[in-house]
């Protein structure tokens, strides 16, 4: 009885990952904005990519570096603005800005991400990225400072590092 069990649900497995694309050997990668999607940490990150139209052109073929914020660090941001989600969604000058000035033009795994030099985003905004000992911080463009709180999240053009504040460019 056991063994059929197994079997059972060892057949099960491997249709729902073959269903899915994948094999019981391998695991799914998809681009940056379907492992976004996936993920209930982004959803207003998603919602703010599909506002900026910029949804196309984070699934094209790369390679990026996606510096992610958090659903929190979008309300963090929104009560440092003074502003509601609807709002922040329905200026998409605004959102593009800041959403690209989230996004570099190559893939820069944590070991290789320059610590102390000026990082310039495809936005055309700089920021500067520091080891410290807790790990990797971002100070951006108007001196405030984000963590980075899991690195290196795989994706088929490029790489998420999720972050805990929304960066932002210069004023």
């Amino acid at each position: 009885m056991y063994r059929w069990i197994k079997s059972v649900i060892a057949a099960s497995s491997v249709s729902l990952l073959a269903a899915c694309g994948g094999t019981s050997d391998e695991a799914r990668v998809v681009n940056i904005v379907q492992t976004s999607q996936a993920d209930p940490l982004f959803s207003i990150l998603v919602e703010a990519v599909t506002a900026a139209e910029l949804g196309a052109t984070l699934s094209g073929t790369g390679p990026f570096t996606v510096f992610a914020p958090t659903n929190a660090a979008f309300a963090a941001l929104l009560t440092e603005l003074g502003l509601t989600k609807e709002a922040l969604l329905a200026n998409k000058p605004l959102l593009t800005a800041v959403l690209t000035h989230h996004v570099l033009p190559s893939q820069v795994l944590r070991a290789n991400v320059p610590a102390g030099k000026a990082i310039t985003t495809v936005q055309g905004g700089v920021f500067r990225v520091d080891s410290t000992p807790p790990g990797l911080r971002i100070t951006d463009g108007r001196n405030r400072v984000t963590n980075l709180v899991r690195t290196d999240l795989a994706a088929t053009n490029g790489v998420i590092h999720v972050v805990d504040r929304v960066i932002l460019p210069r004023s």
